[in-house]
């Protein structure tokens, strides 16, 4: 101990101790706050930057689906108007294997009433010349 302090009485010195180790003490504390402030701020800045990217990738993630979705939705609609256009081409189709169906029906009709007229015309042939052969003088 320097001459100073030996002349200085026992409770000055305890004095001056104890009031080091408040200030130590109440330095401590502001400085343990202020990291404690600091900390507490930074964890609020780094929610909010998590929360912000978070809801990026949420909307970047969405937009993919909701394209998605827009265009599952036209695709449906395009497969309802392609299922309706070959409905109407298959019921005209029939129409027209029907008509077709019937002209052949006609045509061979047609054809063998041609063939049944050339049978009666070489039976009459046949039928007159029997007959002038019997007229005959």
């Amino acid at each position: 101990m320097d001459a100073m302090e030996k002349e200085k009485p026992k409770s000055e010195m305890m004095g001056g101790l104890e009031s080091s180790l408040l200030q130590l003490v109440h330095d401590h504390n502001l400085t343990s706050l202020r990291i404690r402030e600091h900390t507490d701020k930074a964890k609020k800045n780094a929610l909010r930057s998590a929360i912000r990217v978070s809801d990026l990738l949420v909307d970047t993630v969405n937009g993919g689906v909701q394209e998605s979705f827009v265009n599952e939705k036209r695709i449906e609609h395009e497969i309802r108007a392609l299922a309706a256009t070959t409905i109407r081409y298959t019921r005209q189709t029939d129409q027209w294997l029907a008509a077709s169906h019937a002209i052949n029906s006609a045509l061979k009709e047609i054809g063998d009433f041609e063939n049944w007229m050339k049978t009666m015309d070489y039976d009459c042939k046949i039928i007159n010349a029997a007959i002038r052969n019997i007229y005959k003088p």
